[in-house]
């Protein structure tokens, strides 16, 4: 596992993006990974830029899909490019960056969000995890929490949920894959360890800057 410090080597700094619903677990890895991984972890991910965005851009990059508020769409993309720009800086300067996302290109137009994002990082050491959780847990969980918003008795799954769980699970686009129903965090963590362990350069993100659109 790369554990690049600043000012003591030119090593670049790991990058390990999350892709997952909301409420699907991401946040647990991660920190799980900043508590027990080697290195200087920083945490980039959706909450710290969303916390960054005046309100009256919010959800910013957060926005769920279906279109519901094109009025900031077009800010979308340009929020993602500084994410990812900030990201890359870490990396380059030798700090880790771990980055909990949910990537969806269901906007009112393509977007192509992740295949730019892709760019920005390239030559880049970056995993690409898929977050899997099924959708019933997700819900669950979004009750227990009191963030339930738009689900009614005849539609107790909200139309965006279903949308953004079709798209963070299209089959081959990931390094690796954990399903947060099945393991803790920890065990999680630990396959993401090891993974980087045994495949010091995965690939997977880079090709989405020219097979994902």
């Amino acid at each position: 596992m790369r554990g690049g410090i600043m000012g003591q080597t030119q090593e670049l700094g790991q990058i390990i993006i999350l892709n997952g619903v909301p409420r699907s677990g991401k946040s647990s890895i991660v920190a799980v990974i900043q508590e027990t991984f080697d290195g200087l972890w920083m945490n980039l991910g959706v909450d710290r830029f969303m916390q960054m965005t005046p309100a009256r851009y919010l959800p910013g990059i957060g926005l769920r899909p279906g279109g519901e508020r094109q009025d900031i769409e077009p800010f979308v993309p340009i929020l993602y490019s500084a994410m990812y720009e900030s990201i890359a800086a870490h990396s380059r300067l030798g700090l880790n960056v771990v980055v909990d996302v949910g990537h969806h290109d269901a906007y009112a137009i393509k977007r192509g969000v992740l295949a730019d994002s892709a760019r920005r990082l390239k030559g880049l050491p970056v995993l690409f995890v898929g977050v899997h959780c099924p959708i019933e847990i997700v819900m669950e969980r979004r009750q227990n929490t009191g963030w339930n918003v738009g689900s009614t008795a005849d539609s107790p799954i909200p139309h965006p949920v279903q949308l953004w769980q079709r798209e963070v699970h299209i089959p081959g686009i990931y390094d690796l894959e954990v399903d947060t129903s099945l393991l803790s965090p920890g065990a999680c963590a630990e396959m993401i360890r090891q993974y980087l362990a045994d495949s010091p350069t995965p690939s997977a993100f880079q090709r989405l800057a020219t097979h994902y659109t």
